[in-house]
């Protein structure tokens, strides 16, 4: 699903556990859409693969790869690194595919930075509240003390949603899918901005920094 000469990128940020990676998944069920696989220097959680979720490697390889300029963009979260392999990229937008990232605000800026000649679409993912985002956390990272530790962070991610193109909050997971992939579609195919509800996110964003 590509009206472009070339493919079209797409971020998807947000909070961790706010619901991305399973929006970016379900988003690269469409056809001509390939997931953006991050490089990392984080340990797999359980049923991660390498190659398939993200490429893990040591963090001495990864500062190798930043030397040698071979990241479109690149950051350190919760003491890893994560960055996307310029090449990798490149090739399958020159090959029509639009390519999904699951990356945060400081890769976000750094890829709006590069002012590429792709199609850029980017996309923030709102939690429905600060208990649900930290109970679906928890849920994760099955120890109470590591999802406290990324809500630590959750305030200063939250603050960068005036950002992005487009804004939505994840309260039902097949809603929120449906408003993200009706917003790409136009966008791809229109080649213009859709408007969201900015009072009801700025009321909903207020709620999350109480």
């Amino acid at each position: 699903m590509s009206y472009l000469k070339e493919g079209s990128m797409i971020i998807l940020s947000s909070p961790s556990g706010a619901g991305k990676t399973t929006l970016v998944k379900k988003i690269a069920k469409n056809k001509n859409f390939d997931i953006s696989i991050s490089h990392t220097t984080r340990k797999p959680r359980v049923n991660e693969k390498n190659g398939i979720d993200y490429h893990f490697i040591k963090k001495k390889d990864f500062k190798d790869l930043i030397n040698r300029n071979k990241f479109l963009e690149f950051a350190k979260v919760f003491k890893n690194y994560y960055g996307s392999n310029k090449d990798m990229v490149i090739n399958k937008l020159n090959k029509k595919k639009n390519v999904i990232f699951d990356i945060d605000w400081q890769g976000t800026r750094q890829i709006k930075n590069k002012k590429l000649k792709f199609k850029l679409l980017t996309i923030f993912i709102l939690p429905p509240s600060k208990n649900e985002l930290l109970k679906r956390l928890i849920n994760r990272e099955k120890k109470l003390k590591f999802a406290k530790i990324r809500m630590k962070q959750f305030k200063k991610d939250l603050m960068h949603w005036d950002e992005y193109d487009f804004v939505v909050i994840n309260d039902d997971l097949e809603k929120c899918y449906k408003e993200i992939i009706k917003y790409i579609k136009s966008n791809l195919k229109k080649k213009s901005i859709n408007s969201y509800k900015i009072k009801k996110i700025k009321n909903h964003v207020s709620d999350l920094l109480k």
